[in-house]
């Protein structure tokens, strides 16, 4: 892997099937994909910093992400369409506003790719023309 960023939707899917191969290959403890915030959607924090934008993380067989109510409710319309993936685990700790959401992905490097991308269009809110980065392997 030589690239840790992309912007258009070949593209994105191709770092993130090259990614997960890498995680695979390296037996790294997890993979993170992260894209900037956007004010519109995740706005500011008490200082007036923006805060960060969404991440998702896979290791394994296993996909941990972070959503509020109506995320978690585009997530599960999205699962329709990745039928192989499974909901393992739901956690809302009290002091967060959100739920930490563990789904099971057994499958290719691509279709994982697939899901990825489309996790940050559908259930994130993200436009076609997004910039993802590949922050950990």
């Amino acid at each position: 892997m030589t690239r840790f960023d992309a912007d258009t939707p070949a593209e994105r899917r191709k770092l993130f099937a090259e990614a997960v191969t890498a995680h695979r290959t390296r037996g790294s403890a997890f993979l993170t994909v992260e894209v900037d915030a956007d004010p519109g959607l995740d706005g500011t924090d008490d200082d007036g910093d923006p805060l960060p934008g969404p991440w998702v993380q896979f290791a394994e067989k296993t996909f941990n992400l972070d959503v509020d109510d109506d995320e978690r409710a585009r997530l599960e319309t999205l699962l329709d369409e990745f039928r192989e993936f499974r909901i393992e685990e739901l956690s809302s700790p009290d002091e967060s506003e959100g739920t930490n959401v563990r789904i099971t992905a057994r499958s290719d490097a691509n279709r994982l790719a697939a899901f990825v991308d489309h996790v940050f269009q559908h259930v994130y809110g993200r436009d076609e023309a997004y910039r993802a980065w590949v922050t950990q392997i």
